[in-house]
């Protein structure tokens, strides 16, 4: 009961500067994981209702090509057209909520991103590729001779694509979005072809970022696409690959069972994502190849199905029972 007896009970200072040093400690080791778990689900549950807003505004859009006019061979000089930006100022901004729409000079007015990295984590576009989106649209560009299948048969894709530079705009709830949009877009009629260059199917390309310069400006996270498919009966789709490493390639069904038993909202891309991710595979840190998709060309267990190239953007398709790449997409 005396004083000195109540003293000895107390903390020394030596004791608490070391709980104090420990609390610091398991609080630096957690509370960045926590932090991180926080913005996942918030980019995710973003990326989701942005997703949903433009599925319902493309669907109410009659068309999606015939935007603005094109004049072959101006498309590098300053009197190129611009498709995209009238896409977005005529069209688009009927069906969805803008706030500020900027041409291809003043991009970053609309807060696009400069300095982005892909779905690894590295910087975006090294190796030759693009060094910023607004560089993006070399992607669509470009011409392809002739394919030898593996029956000998012969297939000649003959595309080309004028450059109708990126635009961008700022939606009423703070996402930035860059346009690249395809004016001469078709549908779909790869039933009858069989094996098509793919670009000519996209109408429009966008990529946003969630939260404007505020970062962590990374595919996968604060950063992403939606792409739009086809003139009318749109598909307009937004998969998000996960990267993942397996040694062997699969049959189609083992490939869509194997995505499919990873969780609830994996799965095989259907092609229209598959396309998408063609359109945009230098973000996602893929390397060009054949990938199954989920969808049939001919029903049976010796039928086809349809395959997506990703690199020079062709789909195809292909035996079942033959083992291609796998790459799985979240919802």
């Amino acid at each position: 009961g005396s004083f000195l007896s109540r003293l000895s009970c107390a903390f020394t200072m030596a004791e608490i500067l070391l709980s104090l040093t420990i609390i610091g400690v398991v609080a630096a080791i957690t509370l960045p994981s926590l932090t991180g778990n926080i913005n996942e689900r918030t980019w995710n549950t973003q990326r989701k209702a942005l997703y949903a807003r433009f599925s319902q505004a493309i669907a109410l859009m009659p068309s999606l090509n015939g935007y603005g006019t094109l004049t072959e061979g101006n498309e590098s000089t300053s009197a190129a057209d611009t498709a995209a930006e009238t896409f977005v100022t005529e069209g688009l901004s009927k069906v969805l909520k803008i706030n500020n729409i900027c041409d291809s000079e003043h991009l970053a007015d609309c807060g696009i991103p400069t300095k982005v990295s892909d779905l690894a984590g590295q910087p975006l576009y090294s190796n030759g590729f693009p060094k910023t989106l607004s560089d993006f649209n070399s992607v669509f560009n470009g011409s392809y001779n002739a394919d030898i299948h593996g029956d000998g048969s012969i297939t000649v894709l003959a595309y080309s694509q004028i450059n109708t530079k990126a635009a961008a705009f700022e939606t009423a709830n703070g996402e930035s979005i860059l346009v690249y949009y395809n004016p001469n877009c078709i549908a779909d009629k790869m039933e009858t072809e069989g094996y098509m260059a793919t670009q000519q199917y996209m109408c429009a390309n966008f990529i946003y970022d969630l939260n404007g310069n505020k970062g962590p400006n990374t595919v996968g996270k604060d950063i992403g696409f939606i792409t739009s498919i086809y003139p009318s009966d749109s598909a307009t789709v937004a998969p998000l690959p996960l990267i993942f490493k397996k040694a062997d390639n699969m049959k189609q069904a083992e490939a869509g069972a194997y995505c499919r038993g990873r969780d609830e909202e994996t799965r095989l891309p259907n092609r229209a994502e598959a396309m998408a991710m063609s359109y945009n595979f230098p973000m996602l840190a893929i390397a060009g190849g054949s990938t199954w998709t989920s969808e049939v060309y001919s029903a049976g267990p010796d039928g086809y199905g349809w395959l997506q190239y990703l690199g020079p953007a062709r789909a195809f398709k292909g035996w079942k029972k033959a083992e291609y790449r796998v790459l799985c997409v979240t919802r």
